[in-house]
């Protein structure tokens, strides 16, 4: 066997390094951002993290865990159970209650947040079918036949543009409005549900194409099929949105933590002492970072740094019917879409 040149093993080198890369944290949060920062500015990174919104329990425990340390060196001791006394141990109890609480909470939130990012990748894919499969199958006798079906392709993006702005709880804005006729934007703004008004208009745009013959029932009935997945996947998104974590669990969690950071000074300040007041600090960090974690993982369909990039996936489907327009042999350049989403 012939050992490898220098050259070869160059571009070797060259590979293994740019794997690596390709896997490394940064590159992964490049990715993730759009932005370039070091190991640090991610660290110290406030916006998309927990740390605001616990600094003030952070705060609270220090502050109290200094208290309860001034009082032991002033041998002032709580008359509270001790460890190393025969009373069964509140903190170890509630240990194993808290931890149970905590990893529900989290993986209940990230499965709702992992839920949505699949409907949104199937509506992706939904769109990509009817789009490709009105401009394909739908035939066209003149020019009407053609402009009718360029609105109906800007129709199916407009429903994952007015999925998007309905799941946010905003009104139909000019993202929409450049999507289709004047009369269409301004019954929209007066629907009580614009994603399924599109989808009504839809339908009927593939009914009629039906009545003049330029589509036969069974395609009719696959092109049809596939504005159900559209308001399925509309619906499952909804069922996330309109079905939060019951308010009264959310409540008896942060109770449960508060009177847990409250007993474990007591316990840790026989043996630690002032150490009690950086150890708190941690642990009201972990606690309180993990609960809200999960608050903020539970709506993914907000504009918040850790919701789902909508406005992205908005884009990729705004350019997938673009560039279909665009290679089709008959299309020309009036073809494109002429509409910019809004970015994050």
């Amino acid at each position: 066997m012939t050992p490898p040149s220098r050259t070869e093993k160059l571009r070797n080198k060259v590979r293994l390094k740019n794997n690596t890369s390709l896997r490394s944290w940064k590159r992964k949060f490049h990715e993730y951002t759009g932005e370039k920062l070091n190991f640090f500015q991610v660290i110290f990174r406030l916006q998309g993290s927990v740390i605001k919104t616990i600094i003030p329990w952070l705060l609270f425990f220090s502050v109290y865990s200094f208290f309860i340390a001034l009082l032991e060196y002033h041998d002032k001791h709580i008359p509270l159970p001790k460890i190393s006394s025969g009373v069964p141990n509140v903190v170890l109890s509630l240990n194993l209650i808290l931890s149970l609480l905590l990893i529900f909470r989290t993986n209940t939130a990230h499965e709702r947040f992992w839920e949505g990012r699949k409907l949104w990748g199937s509506l992706v894919n939904t769109v990509r079918n009817l789009a490709r499969g009105i401009w394909v199958v739908v035939e066209e006798r003149g020019t009407s036949d053609r402009v009718e079906k360029e609105a109906a392709l800007r129709l199916v993006i407009a429903f994952a543009v007015a999925m998007k702005l309905h799941l946010r709880h905003n009104s139909m804005n000019k993202e929409l409005k450049v999507l289709m006729t004047p009369s269409q934007y301004l019954k929209l703004k007066e629907a009580n549900h614009p994603p399924l008004e599109i989808a009504l208009w839809l339908g009927e745009y593939l009914q009629s194409r039906y009545r003049y013959g330029l589509l036969n029932v069974y395609q009719l009935t696959a092109l049809q099929k596939l504005v159900d997945e559209l308001v399925d996947i509309l619906g499952g998104c909804e069922r996330i949105l309109k079905t939060p974590m019951p308010l009264l669990y959310a409540i008896y969690l942060k109770q449960l933590l508060m009177i847990y950071c409250l007993i474990l000074p007591i316990e840790l300040v026989e043996n630690l002492h002032w150490w009690t007041i950086p150890v708190m600090a941690l642990m009201s960090f972990t606690l309180f970072g993990i609960e809200e974690l999960g608050s903020e993982l539970e709506n993914p369909f907000g504009r918040d740094p850790n919701d789902l990039p909508l406005d992205e996936i908005c884009r990729t489907i705004l350019g997938n019917v673009e560039d279909m327009l665009r290679n089709t042999n008959n299309a020309t350049h009036s073809n494109q879409i002429p509409i910019v989403l809004k970015s994050r």
